[in-house]
């Protein structure tokens, strides 16, 4: 695996956790939203990610193995939602209740401090790699 490869690593790293930032942070905005329906209630979202390999093959010449960081998808969390009985409340059903999404803002808060430092360890990664080359190209001087 050469160099160059790594920054494909790392940009596919970054884009990803990317992603999980975002998702998170829309669970933590929609935490305490409300709901007449278990339908209409927001449900907490999280990314599924995929490690690929891909191997190209030439002949019988087999190439460098190339790695990334895919999302695979996004999807809802299966939790219970939150049903509250508020018969007072303007979006309550017939029965009193409203509905709040099934988001656990402590939870969040730690997987979005997570994507952060899993981002910025990829930041490092490439920075390093850049370093590494700059000081290869230097060999030649």
């Amino acid at each position: 695996m050469g160099l160059f490869n790594i920054f494909n690593i790392a940009g596919s790293g970054m884009s990803a956790q990317s992603v999980r930032l975002n998702t998170t942070a829309s669970n933590i905005a929609n935490a305490d939203s409300v709901s007449s329906s278990v339908d209409k209630t927001y449900k907490a979202r999280h990314p599924v990610f995929e490690a690929e390999l891909a191997k190209a093959t030439n002949g019988q010449q087999q190439q460098q193995d190339a790695y990334s960081v895919k999302v695979a998808g996004i999807v809802e969390s299966d939790k219970p939602l939150v049903k509250e009985y508020s018969p007072d409340h303007p979006l309550a059903d017939a029965d009193g209740y409203i509905y709040k999404p099934n988001v656990n803002v402590v939870e969040e808060m730690a997987d979005m401090i997570s994507a952060s430092r899993s981002y910025q360890m990829n930041v490092q990664v490439a920075d390093a790699t850049k370093s590494m080359l700059q000081q290869t190209l230097r060999l030649g001087e």
